[in-house]
């Protein structure tokens, strides 16, 4: 079963041409995908219905969508009735397997006052894989304060370690007819998560590294697939800046659950990929 995380920049581009079918073509061999910066009336992409593009351009997919930031982009009356119109900015899900449920979450933030500051969250999806129920997680985090992606990511690791106390998106369904839903501790967290290897922020989200036995997988830090693998090597990035290929960081991730990692079976970042100024993040369970 393959997995992608990909930061599409809204589609637009290394060279600054807006071409979903790109990023399309980029993660379409994936079976669970993980999208962020997935946006609505955006004026950068022609106000392009992101969310509704990529689900036409995958049809093969189940997908879901979740808006962390929703701003009025023109909304007004228009002979006698209401037509809104808003910015939506968010991440995405799709699986090749059917989605049980989901869950937005919106993750802490601290009011800016001259640099732009979005309301971050993480789409939770509860999908009904042939081996099992499994959570996937797509995460945003935020841009320009460690600070703030360290209050971010404590947060989101409070739902994620908890979900089974707080039963996810619904439980107890059947009082209403509902199917009941499981339970699982199996995930999958895949996203652009603004942090760079080894920093505080990745440490608070998977753990310090011992000075003799290294990091140790346990139930309360997710593991990086990459530098499990042996594959977050030097020199290797996942965003680079448009015009500026000198400037490259490593800024997108996928961690397992401590119980996935006896299937993790390879990982590998493409950096081929030119869709957007991120690549796409690949991993591979048996």
């Amino acid at each position: 079963m393959k997995f992608v995380s990909f930061n599409i920049q809204y589609g637009v581009g290394l060279d600054g041409n807006f071409n979903p079918q790109r990023v399309a073509d980029a993660i379409g061999d994936a079976d669970i995908i993980a999208l962020q910066e997935v946006t609505r009336n955006l004026p950068k992409n022609s106000r392009a219905d992101l969310p509704e593009v990529i689900a036409e351009l995958l049809p093969e997919f189940f997908h879901a969508f979740g808006a962390g930031t929703v701003t009025d982009a023109g909304s007004g009356i228009i002979d006698g009735k209401v037509r809104m119109r808003q910015i939506e900015f968010g991440n995405m899900i799709l699986s090749r397997h059917p989605i049980l449920a989901t869950r937005n979450i919106l993750l802490p933030r601290t009011r800016t006052f001259d640099r732009l500051n979005l309301q971050r969250s993480a789409l939770e999806a509860l999908i009904d894989t042939p081996t099992g129920a499994i959570r996937i997680y797509s995460v945003h985090l935020d841009h320009r304060s460690p600070q703030e992606r360290i209050s971010q990511i404590a947060f989101l690791k409070d739902r994620i370690v908890n979900y089974t106390r707080e039963g996810g998106a619904v439980s107890g369904g059947s009082e209403f007819d509902f199917p009941e839903l499981p339970c699982p501790e199996d995930y999958v967290i895949m996203g652009d998560f603004n942090m760079q290897p080894e920093q505080p922020e990745y440490i608070a989200m998977a753990g310090g590294r011992d000075f003799y036995y290294g990091r140790t997988p346990n139930s309360s830090n997710p593991t990086d697939a990459l530098d499990r693998l042996g594959k977050r090597g030097d020199g290797a990035y996942t965003w680079e800046e448009p015009g500026k290929p000198n400037i490259r960081q490593y800024l997108d991730y996928c961690f397992l659950s401590a119980s996935l990692l006896p299937r993790l079976k390879d990982g590998w970042i493409d950096a081929a990929c030119t869709a957007s100024d991120h690549k796409p993040v690949w991993v591979e369970l048996a």
